[in-house]
């Protein structure tokens, strides 16, 4: 009988420490069902980028993807990039497990490799700025500064807290962005703190940021926050935890499927988690491009 075959990327640096403490138990629990895990570091892009040019060779049956959302996104641009259509499973073991939050992947370590030994696929959109893809959100403004100023140690010891907790501190540094949002649904100038390009429902640990976006249904959401005065952020943010946002004043909510983004403001621009690039930003949704292991087949997401 031939043994199936599994190319595991895995992030060493990613989370607290608990799937590659596990590492072992994974490899028996495959091999206990005769497939076979050839682990991979995601520490070497380059090297990761030869083993999916010469993956044919290997004949593997699908990838898993463990770590954060930084880390599937890293793998999912090392896909596309070299035409990889193999389904993909995922193993949540970052700071923000935001993109397998959308499909209730478990985070204990029998819950999250049982569906990956499992055969039940759900299509997802995967979003394109400029040359880079992204699974779940892309982000430019105010939160991605507190983002890319978090202390990595403090993200693995604190977890989303660290955001929360970085962002209070900068928040009297607050101030507007003008930028101009070009799409067919929308066209204009606008003043804004921040903008988050919705794949997935929550970012950041928030489940319901984006309470409306459907994984699979070929547009993004697109949620702008605009300049207001400081008095009326305590209600912005009230709606915000409960997921009511798009219906306050201040925020500018609509769905598109591809849109351009200008500024001439040196501001950060982020993609799932990482750094991302420099304006302007060419940003489209590629509908239905990768299969996700989940535990039913073709979920529609996580009711929360």
């Amino acid at each position: 009988m031939e043994l199936k075959k599994v190319l595991l990327i895995y992030n060493p640096n990613s989370g607290n420490g608990l799937f590659k403490n596990n590492l072992d138990r994974i490899l028996e629990m495959f091999q206990n069902r005769r497939m076979l895990v050839i682990p991979v570091r995601t520490d070497d892009p380059g090297f990761l980028d030869t083993v999916f040019r010469e993956i044919q060779r290997y004949q593997f049956s699908k990838i898993i993807a463990a770590g954060g959302d930084g880390t599937i996104n890293v793998v999912v641009n090392a896909m596309l990039n070299n035409g990889i259509d193999l389904p993909l499973a995922i193993f949540p073991a970052g700071t923000a497990n935001d993109f397998a939050y959308y499909f209730d992947i478990p985070h204990d370590i029998e819950g999250m490799v049982e569906i990956a030994l499992g055969e039940n696929y759900t299509w997802t959109d995967v979003g394109k700025i400029n040359d880079r893809y992204f699974v779940n959100v892309a982000a430019m403004g105010f939160l991605v500064d507190v983002s890319q100023k978090t202390d990595p140690e403090m993200k693995n010891t604190l977890g989303v807290m660290s955001y929360y907790i970085k962002g209070l501190s900068e928040v009297p540094k607050l101030q507007p962005i003008p930028v101009k949002i070009e799409s067919a649904e929308h066209t204009a100038m606008e003043r804004m703190y921040f903008m988050l390009v919705m794949n997935g429902k929550s970012a950041g640990g928030f489940k319901r940021i984006g309470a409306h976006a459907e994984i699979n249904d070929g547009l993004l959401d697109v949620i702008l926050f605009r300049e207001m005065p400081v008095t009326e952020l305590p209600g912005l943010l009230f709606n915000f935890i409960q997921g009511q946002h798009t219906e306050n004043k201040n925020v500018l909510y609509f769905k598109t499927d591809r849109m351009r983004v200008e500024s001439d403001s040196k501001i950060g621009t982020d993609i799932d988690g990482e750094k991302g690039d420099d304006f302007p930003l060419e940003i489209q949704c590629l509908k239905k491009k990768i299969q996700i292991n989940t535990l039913r087949s073709e979920m529609e997401g996580a009711k929360w």
